[in-house]
């Protein structure tokens, strides 16, 4: 009995050991398997028929494939905007950490991804989304990638002049219009070029083909073929073959690796050029971990870069200057040359990239151009005779460079733009542009102006711009007369330079005053002529904000102050605190790490009933 009863008691302890190992087991399991993933990323791609996208997944796949514990799961919407929208709802009930979007279509997937950006970070690749409702945006300039091409059709055609034929991708994506926008820019002024038809073939090979061939009367009397993208430039190269034409010269974009990729097609002379257009999946990744794990000055959007490759290029395989082999011990060497001084905004801007350079460990060698380019030159060429390892530079105007940036370059020493760009006849002179995107601040001040006035017949506005030539001025200009040029009530009547100078801000503001019996509005290209704009009026009786509202550009502790007291209606931020995101750029170059061609920062649009909150937070 005793026995039978240890026997039972026996039995009984050992199903509650058992059972007690049995859930610490699970337990550790389930703890290992949830641990064994610290980051889930949710791709959602617009379509894989394209083999631009395929190499753009693949590069996802490679880059995650080098961090643990993260992991990627993707979903294809087969070209359909609704079908997208189901994948990302798919994706978030999955738990991701992170979206990587490229939008089917910009306008109908802009709401989905700000109702996304409320929940979680957003990567939007390849197409831009309206606003500014996404945490990072990374793509290539399309626009200027278009611009390239018809560089190429200009030096290809020169003298002789001849007929173009281009064949484009799905009719209506944000990509087609920019890339045939820079195309068209860049050949207006070509009289002897000819824009003889365009097609498009939807990004595919064999589409391309077809059309080719249905157009072969067309299309065999042109002397170019421009095709947005390598696929669809075989597409027409293998029609072309079956008729025996081969005397046509065909330019691609993507300039992809592997058998059918644009840089072997180049290389084999199918295509006589390719752009490359980076796919961005491998910066994506590399982005989206140092958002993931909150490193600090990251960027609102950041342009790929484009290069043109020929057969030639392969062969000599030119490069942008890389750093010399260095001593990690001794300290990284950066020249910056400085505008001068402007106002409040360029002071914060200095003080910015001082102090970053001292927390950094970065010795700084700092010029003041006093806004004399000729000294600004000056101060490169200086950098370059102390063989700095960076140069940087906010550029006083836009043109003007093209010698001192190929000194550079010559020397083997990168140049960073800062603030401003430059425009020169090649790309590869400078590294880097690190910055505002002033057409879009342009573009937002016009939006501010337009809802704010929504409900009246007409308002007659006045500008006051920024320095000449400087690429603030024309391109904040350039993006709120694209704004305003498309509204029935609203006129820009008068236009006069500030030189982004209070004084002459106020000067203008009188004269304007004095030319027009009614002005309902004043766009200023920056916050300090606005500041001396409300002085002109106030001069005169009337009360600024009120009898005349005033939207301006950059955000600076003065506007906010203004805005509380009334004076001024809106301010769209341009950051001057611009030292840690250079400083990033430096290290990053210096330690081997490829820079995109453009990197914009995050601005926000501040109307004055918002200034109340948002001035303690102001830092300059």
């Amino acid at each position: 009995m005793n026995s039978r009863r240890y026997v039972i008691y026996l039995a009984f302890a050992l199903l509650v050991v058992f059972g007690l190992l049995f859930f610490a087991v699970n337990d550790l399991l389930t703890k290992r398997d949830t641990s064994e993933i610290h980051f889930l990323i949710g791709v959602a791609q617009a379509n894989l028929s394209e083999p631009w996208r395929v190499v753009m997944n693949e590069e996802i796949k490679e880059t995650i494939g080098t961090y643990s514990r993260v992991r990627v799961i993707f979903s294809n919407a087969g070209d359909s905007p609704e079908r997208q929208k189901e994948d990302i709802d798919k994706l978030i009930d999955l738990g991701i950490d992170l979206l990587i979007v490229s939008p089917v279509k910009s306008s109908v997937m802009t709401p989905v991804i700000q109702r996304v950006y409320e929940k979680m970070p957003v990567i939007v690749l390849d197409k831009g989304v309206e606003g500014y409702d996404y945490t990072l945006f990374i793509g290539s300039d399309n626009r200027l990638v278009g611009k390239q091409a018809g560089r190429f059709v200009k030096k290809r055609l020169a003298g002789a002049g001849g007929r173009v034929v281009e064949i484009t991708g799905r009719s209506g994506s944000l990509p087609v219009e920019e890339r045939t926008l820079g195309f068209r820019e860049e050949l207006k002024d070509a009289e002897n070029i000819e824009i003889s038809d365009s097609f498009s073939a939807d990004w595919l090979r064999d589409k391309a083909e077809d059309i080719t061939t249905q157009n072969l009367s067309i299309i065999r009397d042109c002397d170019i073929i421009f095709a947005h993208n390598d696929a669809m430039a075989f597409g027409a190269y293998r029609a072309l073959k079956k008729h025996g034409v081969d005397d046509i010269t065909i330019l691609g974009i993507d300039g992809l690796t592997g058998p059918q990729g644009g840089l072997e097609l180049v290389r084999q002379g199918v295509l006589q050029a390719t752009i490359t257009c980076p796919t961005g999946g491998k910066e994506a990744v590399i982005r989206a971990m140092d958002i993931l794990q909150n490193r600090d000055g990251l960027p609102k959007k950041i342009f790929l870069r484009s290069s043109m490759i020929t057969r030639d290029i392969l062969e000599n395989r030119l490069q942008i200057a890389s750093p010399a082999p260095r001593d990690p011990e001794e300290p990284i060497v950066l020249g910056f040359a400085q505008v001068g001084k402007e106002g409040a905004w360029r002071e914060a801007n200095t003080r910015s990239i001082k102090d970053a350079a001292e927390q950094t460990g970065i010795e700084l060698l700092f010029r003041d151009a006093e806004l004399d380019q000729d000294k600004q030159i000056a101060a490169i060429r200086y950098f370059i005779e102390q063989d700095v390892d960076v140069i940087a530079f906010s550029p006083i105007v836009e043109t003007g460079w093209e010698d001192v940036l190929r000194e550079a370059r010559d020397a083997g020493i990168p140049v960073i733009c800062s603030d401003r760009t430059v425009k020169v006849s090649d790309e590869t002179l400078f590294t880097t542009y690190l910055g505002a995107d002033f057409v879009e601040e342009g573009r937002r001040a016009a939006q501010w102006l337009l809802e704010e006035t929504r409900n009246e017949e007409e308002i007659l506005i006045v500008e006051i711009e920024g320095f000449p030539g400087s690429a603030p001025a024309v391109d904040r200009q350039r993006g709120f007369h694209a704004v305003i040029e498309q509204s029935d009530s609203h006129r820009i009547i008068d236009s006069q330079s500030g030189n982004f100078i209070y004084n002459l801000g106020y000067v203008a503001m009188s004269q304007f005053l004095l030319r027009h019996d009614r002005i309902d509005a004043v766009f200023a290209h920056n916050d300090d002529m606005a500041l001396g704009a409300v002085k002109a009026i106030e001069e005169t009786g009337l009360v600024p904000g009120e009898d005349i509202l005033i939207v301006s550009i950059d955000a600076v502790k003065a506007a906010f102050e203004a805005m509380m007291e009334g004076k001024l209606n809106c301010s769209v931020e341009c950051s001057p605190l611009l030292g840690p995101q250079l400083m990033n750029a430096v290290h990053d170059y210096v330690n081997g790490k490829e820079l995109p061609f453009r990197i914009n920062t995050e601005e926000g649009v501040f109307p004055r009933e918002t200034a109340k909150h948002y001035i303690s937070s102001r830092r300059y």
